[in-house]
């Protein structure tokens, strides 16, 4: 039997951006989505959802739930998780490229962004397209992990969610890409917290502003808005929302 041979920094970088965009009780050999990356690699299916359960071990919002995952794994992971902490944008507009060099596709493809509207080849273009990138990797890191249902209502029809930020992408830098700093939420609810007329509260309850009961004659949408008021968020078991980010968008309602 053959040696096994050690993952590459590459190949970490691969898992753990899948690692990143699939709900955590989808790791397991069935996943087509981990065949498909196995495949890519040239490994087992075995061996690269055990991967994936490796980095489980790392994930703070699975410890602060008792989830440990697999109490063993390889300094390539840490190395991984440390360098998407220290430099989100570069490491998965990095492995967007890698997906999209491993099948032979554009990373304009892969990501399943908008092109239509990109100025000619050149810079520009190129700053776009890695901000369109990586606006779709928190996108589908966000849906995936509240299993494409609305926190707020349950609501499971993906073209009307969305995935907005508790603190918007233009102000904190550091957590563009982070899950934590984001809410699976339909789109009239994202609106609405977007806009400030609703937040999160630290027991994660949702909170309506006054401010949408002062109009006289409530429209059949703004009761439907406020039905929720008080009621707890659905949490996702990986990347529940950080309290102390909620924080700060509450204080602006």
């Amino acid at each position: 039997m053959p040696a096994r041979q050690n993952w590459s920094r590459e190949e970490h970088i691969l898992a753990f951006n899948l690692y990143s965009q699939i709900p955590f009780g989808t790791i397991h050999i069935h996943n087509p989505k981990i065949k498909e990356l196995a495949h890519l690699l040239g490994r087992s299916v075995g061996s690269v959802s055990l991967k994936l359960a490796n980095f489980a071990r790392l994930d703070p919002s699975l410890q602060e739930r008792g989830i440990k995952g697999l109490p063993h794994g390889a300094k390539g992971e840490e190395d991984v998780w440390n360098e998407f902490a220290d430099h989100p944008e570069e490491l998965v507009f990095e492995s967007q490229k890698l997906f999209a060099r491993g099948e032979g596709k554009t990373v304009e493809e892969v990501a399943q962004i908008e092109t239509d509207d990109l100025p000619p080849p050149g810079r520009e273009r190129d700053a776009i397209v890695k901000v369109r990138v990586n606006q779709s990797f928190f996108r589908k890191r966000v849906l995936s992990a509240y299993e494409f249902r609305c926190c707020v209502t349950g609501l499971s029809i993906k073209s009307l969610l969305v995935a907005g930020h508790i603190v918007p992408w233009a102000v904190d830098k550091k957590n563009r890409l982070n899950a934590r700093n984001g809410l699976c939420m339909n789109a009239l609810h994202d609106l609405a917290f977007e806009s400030h007329l609703m937040w999160v509260d630290r027991n994660f309850i949702v909170r309506m502003s006054n401010q949408m009961r002062e109009e006289k004659k409530l429209s059949e949408a703004a009761r439907w808005l406020l039905s929720f008021d008080g009621k707890p968020l659905i949490l996702p078991t990986k990347f529940q929302p950080d309290p102390k980010l909620l924080l700060k968008h509450s204080r602006k309602c």
